[in-house]
C-alpha cells in the first residue's frame, strides 16, 4: 500500500482550518499535517482538552482526512535563537519585546505540543530548534571551537527538559534540518544527536529541498540517519547559479530573479524524488509524505493540487522479491 500523502498547513494558516481542510480533500490529499498557528491547532488547548483534539479529528474526518503529525516550527525557533524583533510575530502579543517571555512561552508551547500529540493519538511533532550559533556560520571574525561547543551544550540544556515531556507521553520530536537551525546538514545533525546523547525522542523531519541547495545529497542524509527519519516533507527547489547569482541568495526574498536558488512546486525543480522514494523504501519508512508547498512563481491552489498528484505518482512500494526470481530453479 502506498504511503499517505498529507498537506502541511503552515503556508495556509491565513485560511481558516475549515477552509483548508475542504480544499485539501478536494485536491486528493489523505490528511493534514496541522500547523500550530493560525486557527489550525492550538497546542495549549490541545494539551488541556481531549475534547478540543477530538473536534479537530472530527473536522478532518468529515472530509475523509486524517492527521499523522502536528508541527510547531515557530515556537521551536524561539528556543535557541538569539531573540530579536523578528520573533515578536511568532509569540503572543503580550510577549513582544521581551526575549525571556518569548523563550519561556516557546518552551512551554513545545511541551504542550507533546501533550497535544498524545491527546490526538499521534507520536510525532515536527518543528525547529532555533540556533544561537547560526550568525557565526562564517568564521570571521574567527570563532574558536570552545564557543561552538558551548552552544551545542546549550541545545542539551534547553531541549532535554522539553524532550523529557515528549518521552513522558511517548511522542518524538522531528527537527526539520534547515538553515538557521542547530542542525542544518549531515555533520551538524550528527553533532546535535551527540549533544543530546542520542536520545530516541529526538530525530528528523527529512526535507530534501533544504539540503539540495546547500550541495548535500538528500539520499545520503537518509542513509546516514535511517533510524531517525521520523517524518518526511516533500518539497522541491531549483539551483540557478550562473556566474551572477550566489548560493547565499544576496539578501533577496524568495521569488526574486537574482536569487541563486528558490523553492519550486514538486517535480519542477532539481530534487530527485525517484531516488528519495527508493531510499525511504530501503530504510522501511512507512509514515506520511507531507507536501510543504512553496513556489513564489505559481498559484498555490494549482500547485497544491498538482503536488498531491505528483507525490502519489512518484511513490511506490518496495519490491518483495528479485525481478528474476521466477527463473530460479
Amino acid at each position: 500500500m502506498a504511503r499517505n500523502v498529507t498537506l502541511f498547513t503552515g503556508q495556509w494558516a491565513d485560511l481558516p482550518v475549515e477552509d483548508i481542510t475542504q480544499k485539501a480533500a478536494d485536491w486528493g490529499y489523505d490528511g493534514l499535517e496541522l500547523a500550530c498557528w493560525g486557527d489550525h491547532f492550538d497546542p495549549a488547548k490541545g494539551a488541556e482538552s481531549v475534547d478540543y483534539c477530538d473536534e479537530k479529528k472530527a473536522l478532518l474526518a468529515k472530509h475523509g482526512l486524517k492527521c499523522w503529525a502536528i508541527s510547531n516550527h515557530l515556537a521551536g525557533q524561539c528556543v535557541l535563537d538569539n531573540i530579536d524583533v523578528r520573533h515578536d510575530g511568532f509569540a503572543p502579543p503580550d510577549c513582544a519585546g521581551n526575549p525571556d517571555a518569548i523563550r519561556n512561552w516557546a518552551v512551554e508551547s513545545l511541551k504542550n505540543s507533546a501533550r497535544s500529540a498524545a491527546n490526538l493519538g499521534l507520536d510525532v511533532v515536527c518543528g525547529f530548534t532555533g540556533s544561537s550559533i547560526w550568525p557565526l556560520l562564517y568564521s570571521f571574525p574567527p570563532v574558536d571551537e570552545d564557543t561552538i561547543e558551548a552552544w551545542f551544550k546549550l541545545l542539551a540544556e534547553r531541549w532535554n527538559p522539553i524532550l523529557d515531556v515528549f518521552a513522558e507521553h511517548g511522542v518524538r520530536f522531528a527537527l526539520e534540518v534547515h538553515p538557521t537551525e542547530i542542525a542544518f546538514d549531515i555533520v551538524t545533525a550528527e553533532r546535535a544527536l551527540d549533544a543530546l546523547d542520542g536520545r530516541a525522542e529526538f530525530g528528523f523531519n527529512f526535507d530534501p529541498s533544504h539540503l539540495l541547495w546547500q550541495g548535500i545529497d538528500p539520499v545520503k542524509f537518509i542513509e546516514t540517519f535511517p533510524e531517525r527519519i521520523y517524518h518526511v516533507h516533500m518539497k522541491d527547489c531549483a539551483v540557478t547559479l550562473d556566474g551572477r547569482r550566489g548560493i547565499l541568495s544576496s539578501h533577496l526574498n524568495f521569488g526574486e530573479l537574482d536569487r541563486g536558488w528558490d523553492f519550486r512546486s514538486l517535480g519542477r525543480g532539481d530534487v530527485d524524488f525517484e531516488e528519495i522514494i527508493r531510499a525511504l523504501n530501503r530504510i522501511g519508512y512507512d509514515g506520511p509524505l507531507s507536501v510543504e508547498w512553496e513556489d513564489s512563481g505559481m498559484d498555490r491552489e494549482h500547485g497544491a493540487r498538482e503536488a498531491c498528484e505528483f507525490v502519489k505518482d512518484a511513490d511506490f512500494e518496495p519490491g518483495s522479491q528479485a525481478f528474476d526470481a521466477a527463473f530460479d530453479d
